[in-house]
């Protein structure tokens, strides 16, 4: 292209204009105005009389520069918050764990209403609450092809630990399901050893055997306790039940953590998110169909409950994916043991439940070994970035 391109100011000429792929190279020529005014011929005669600027220029589609401004001003943002305040990731675990801990005390509070259509309630909620920034963020709603299996199985496995948490808090003491929920960290580390090929060394092996120690201590078995145990809300069978429950909410969570591990960055969070609300709300609303459970919630106290555990449920998760993306994994780990110790006040200042020695100890085995798995990881991490 060889016709001049002229204004009041400067006047640019474009020299060759040559397209490889989603990339385009330009080679330009800028002539201030008093060179302008010459004429073609007389310029391509004068040759020396024109002072040319030559730069190649590289850009991308509209579609890639969209996405990477996304990418970048999210960047920027977490890199001003980690600037800004260098505790902030810490406060926001502080957060999500303080949000958590209070859904989990008004799940206690409900009476007469199925675990099931309380996670039906709260993914409903989740829901109505993620829509919005998909939309926003232009995620989709199904995902990469290559990773909807993925997506899937997070979300099956990770509400079906949402409902065994649930489950477990209405069967037994509010501190010793969250304590045996908890330990899924260690979990985490044996299952990514097996299908992650992650390290897996004896300090694993130790926190494991700690942790199972700390299940025992808090499930009381007759068989190693005798058959007068204290300190059992309700009836034993119950207290059984909840603590199974528990365990398997907690394997769950790990899976979930695998699964999260293996998508890495290549899926937006909010996504992920949306899987685990609609089949879990897709999954609850079959059971109850099928077991007869559902019931219209009282008004009042019991509705105001329920959307206010759906709404702690979404601030514990965005406090929490805030914290994971400004601080390292190992302090948002010893942080989230903060869980653990609220559970232990809000059951006594709210539920006037005294937790006995038995169910102590085995918070302090398991609190020690996700400790120990988070300062390990830490640890190993610095490392190998020094």
């Amino acid at each position: 292209m060889s016709d001049p391109v002229s204004n009041n100011e400067t006047h640019i000429r474009l020299l060759c204009d040559k397209e490889n792929g989603n990339d385009s190279a330009v080679e330009i020529e800028l002539q201030t105005p008093s060179e302008a005014a010459v004429g073609e011929e007389e310029q391509d005669a004068a040759g020396a009389g024109c002072r040319q600027l030559c730069a190649r220029t590289c850009w991308r589609t509209r579609d890639d520069d969209d996405d990477n401004d996304d990418d970048d001003e999210e960047q920027d943002t977490v890199q001003r918050e980690k600037t800004s305040c260098p505790g902030l990731g810490l406060l926001y675990s502080l957060l999500a764990s303080v949000f958590f801990s209070v859904a989990a005390l008004l799940v206690k509070q409900i009476e007469d209403m199925h675990a099931i259509q309380i996670s039906a309630i709260r993914c409903f909620f989740q829901m109505l609450f993620v829509m919005p920034a998909m939309i926003y963020y232009k995620t989709g709603f199904l995902g990469p092809s290559d990773m909807r299996i993925y997506l899937f199985f997070r979300g099956f496995l990770g509400s079906n630990a949402m409902i065994l948490l649930y489950y477990a808090v209405l069967q037994m003491p509010l501190a010793d399901a969250t304590v045996i929920m908890f330990s899924n960290p260690v979990f985490t580390a044996i299952l990514a050893w097996i299908f992650l090929k992650e390290r897996f060394t004896i300090w694993d092996v130790f926190f494991t055997a700690f942790t199972l120690a700390g299940v025992i201590l808090i499930a009381r078995p007759p068989f190693l306790f005798g058959d007068r145990i204290s300190g059992i809300e309700g009836d034993y069978t119950d207290h059984v039940k909840g603590t199974v429950a528990a365990f398997a909410g907690a394997i769950g969570a790990a899976c979930t953590m695998v699964i999260l591990r293996k998508m890495g960055k290549s899926v937006h969070y909010y996504l992920s998110v949306w899987y685990y609300a609609v089949l879990g709300l897709i999954e609850c609303i079959v059971v109850l169909l099928v077991l007869g459970e559902w019931k219209m919630p009282g008004c009042g106290w019991d509705r105001g409950t329920l959307m206010a555990i759906g709404v702690l449920g979404i601030a514990g998760q965005t406090f929490l994916t805030k914290a994971l993306q400004i601080e390292k994994a190992g302090p948002v780990a010893l942080m989230r043991t903060i869980d653990v110790v609220l559970a232990f006040i809000l059951q006594f200042l709210f539920l006037h439940r005294t937790p006995t020695w038995w169910s102590l100890g085995g918070a302090l085995c398991v609190t020690g070994s996700t400790s120990g798995v988070a300062v390990r990881k830490w640890y190993t991490s610095t490392r190998g970035q020094s």
